[in-house]
């Protein structure tokens, strides 16, 4: 699915799409650049939350009619928006996490088990079980 001007971000992720799946090579490659690419996310998200806050906080300092209306608890309300980027960025570690996680899978279920066991009549396949 192609990215659209009025739906940014709905296309496959350059980095990712273009490692192609012809062997242990290429899931490695995935793995390493995913993992990259959501620990880039999560970071992200951690330094807009403290930017976040400070902007927030900063935006209704001093204010008197806000004053009346509930400014004083702005903290309390930063900090409930801000917490929402941090578990986002949580959510990145996690992800990058189970990118390590599919890798070792992986090694663990094909790599080590399946060229050994590799039948002489098997179809052709354009996956090279040899590329590692």
């Amino acid at each position: 699915m192609a990215a659209t001007p009025d739906k940014p971000g709905r296309a496959r992720i350059p980095e990712l799409e273009q490692i192609p799946w012809e062997g242990p090579r290429a899931i490695t490659d995935y793995a390493r650049v995913g993992r990259a690419l959501v620990r880039d996310l999560g970071e992200e998200f951690n330094l807009a939350s403290t930017e976040l806050y400070a902007v927030l906080i900063r935006s209704f300092k001093g204010h008197p009619v806000l004053a009346l209306f509930g400014a004083p608890d702005v903290r309390l309300r930063a900090r409930r928006v801000v917490r929402r980027l941090k578990r986002a960025a949580e959510l990145e570690r996690g992800a990058s996490v189970e990118l390590v996680k599919f890798h070792a899978q992986f090694r663990k279920e094909f790599v080590d088990v399946l060229p050994q066991a590799k039948p002489e009549k098997q179809q052709k396949s354009s996956f090279n079980w040899d590329d590692d």
